[in-house]
């Protein structure tokens, strides 16, 4: 079992694989934790997707975040699971305007 934590910095309008990470065969992996922070002057929309190879799944799609803001898309009680081959990915409206934050757990 490892916590691990995966960045990226100034993602911008193309869906990006964060910390260019993709769950592992043979491992059970769970989203603890994604953060996007807008690191841009003025108001983004995000979105953030779980990528199985073929097709993003959405998480979240066209949610606002305010200037220096940041949207927790999951933590708390809410944890996401992720199959061998599936990675998680973050655009944004505006380029190199956002920041992200991926913890993970994986057994």
């Amino acid at each position: 079992m490892a916590f691990k934590r995966k960045l990226s910095r100034g993602i911008g309008t193309s869906l990006t694989s964060v910390g260019a990470y993709t769950a592992p065969s043979s491992t059970e992996v769970t989203i603890i934790g994604l953060a996007i922070a807008n690191v841009s002057t003025s108001a983004i929309s995000v979105e953030a997707s779980v990528y199985d190879g073929v097709n993003d799944t959405y998480l979240v799609k066209g949610a606002t975040v305010v200037a220096g803001g940041t949207l927790v898309v999951v933590g708390g009680d809410q944890k996401v699971v992720l199959e061998p081959g599936d990675s998680v990915r973050v655009a944004s409206s505006d380029a190199s305007s956002v920041d992200v934050v991926l913890s993970i757990l994986e057994v």
